[in-house]
C-alpha cells in the first residue's frame, strides 16, 4: 500500500450561499482536495474572535469567501451591514490567512465600476462604484490587498444557479405563475453560471496556481436583463406563452451601472480555461 497522498485543505465560508452550493455539488471531482463547507452560523466572518478559534483547531492552505452581503437594494438603507459582512468580513479573513500563510480565493464583482465605459472593464480599469454594495466590495478587495500578497480576487458578474434567489429562479417563478413580465433594457453585462465559476475555482485551487491578483471570471457574451429573461423563457419553452415586455426605465432604489461586462482576456491567457458562451451555459443548465 503506498502512502496516502496529503490533500489540499479548503476552507469555504459562505457555504449556503448560490456558490457554494455550487462548490458542493463538485466536491467529489476533486480528491486532492478535502474542503470544509462553513455558513455564518458556524463562522461568522465577522468576528475575529470566531475566526481566530476556529483556525486554532484548523490549519488550512487555501480559504474561499462566498460569505457576502449582496442585497444590492437593502445595501443602500443598512450601508454598515453591507460594510460589515463584505469590507470588514474581508479584512478579518485577510489577517487570518496572513498568519496562517494560508491562500485567500475572495470573490467580488462588476459592480465596483460606474458603467460609463462601452467595452469591457479590465483588471486595470479604475474602479468607481456607484452604490453602496460596490462601495463595500470594493473596501473588501482594498483591504485584501493591502494585508496579504497570496490572494486571488475574482470579479464575477450576474450569477445565477439552480440554488439560492437569482433572476433565473424568479422568472421561472413568474412565468410559472403566467405573471406579465417587465424587464429592463437598460443595463448590460454577462449572465454567469455558478457551477462554471465554482469549477474555475476549484481548478485554480487543484492546480495550486500562485499568479495571484486581480482577476474577472464571467461567462462569455453580453446581455440586458431583457435578453437574459428571453434566454429563459425560450430554453423553459414558455416564450409565447408568457406577456415579455421591455422597459428602458425600471426603477430600483440602487443605481446600476449601464455596461459592466468584465473582459476575460487575463483569465483566459493566464489559466489556459476554456469559457463558455452565456446562453450555451444557461441552456445546459436548464437542460439539466
Amino acid at each position: 500500500m503506498g502512502k496516502e497522498s496529503i490533500k489540499t485543505k479548503v476552507l469555504i465560508t459562505g457555504s449556503s450561499g448560490q456558490l457554494g452550493q455550487c462548490l458542493k455539488k463538485i466536491e467529489g471531482n476533486y480528491p486532492n482536495l478535502q474542503l470544509c463547507f462553513t455558513d455564518s452560523k458556524t463562522l461568522d466572518i465577522c468576528k475575529k474572535e470566531n475566526l481566530k478559534e476556529f483556525f486554532a483547531n484548523s490549519q488550512f492552505d487555501f480559504v474561499i469567501n462566498c460569505a457576502a452581503y449582496t442585497n444590492v437594494e437593502n445595501a443602500e438603507k443598512e450601508p454598515e451591514k453591507a460594510f460589515r459582512v463584505n469590507a470588514q468580513g474581508a479584512k478579518n479573513l485577510a489577517d487570518i490567512c496572513k498568519e496562517q500563510n494560508a491562500t485567500l480565493i475572495h470573490i467580488s464583482t462588476d459592480y465596483v465600476f460606474d458603467g460609463k465605459k462601452d467595452t469591457p472593464y479590465t483588471e486595470e480599469d479604475l474602479p468607481n462604484p456607484i452604490n453602496q454594495y460596490g462601495k463595500s466590495k470594493l473596501a473588501g478587495e482594498k483591504y485584501i490587498q493591502e494585508t496579504i500578497n497570496n490572494y486571488f480576487i475574482i470579479r464575477t458578474s450576474w450569477l445565477y444557479s439552480e440554488f439560492g434567489n437569482n433572476f433565473l429562479k424568479t422568472i421561472l417563478r413568474k412565468s410559472g405563475n403566467k405573471e406579465k413580465l417587465t424587464i429592463t433594457t437598460s443595463e448590460s453585462s454577462s449572465p454567469t453560471n455558478a457551477n462554471d465559476l465554482a469549477k474555475f475555482i476549484l481548478d485554480l485551487v487543484d492546480i495550486n496556481n500562485d499568479v495571484y491578483g486581480i482577476y474577472h471570471y464571467s461567462n462569455l457574451g453580453e446581455a440586458t436583463w431583457y435578453d437574459f429573461a428571453k434566454e429563459i423563457l425560450r430554453f423553459s419553452r414558455k416564450l409565447e406563452f408568457i406577456k415579455l415586455e421591455k422597459t428602458d426605465n425600471y426603477p430600483t432604489f440602487a443605481a446600476r451601472p449601464k455596461y459592466s461586462v468584465l473582459s476575460k482576456e487575463k483569465s483566459l491567457e493566464c489559466f489556459d480555461i476554456e469559457i463558455q458562451e452565456w446562453t450555451l451555459s444557461l441552456k445546459e443548465l436548464m437542460k439539466n
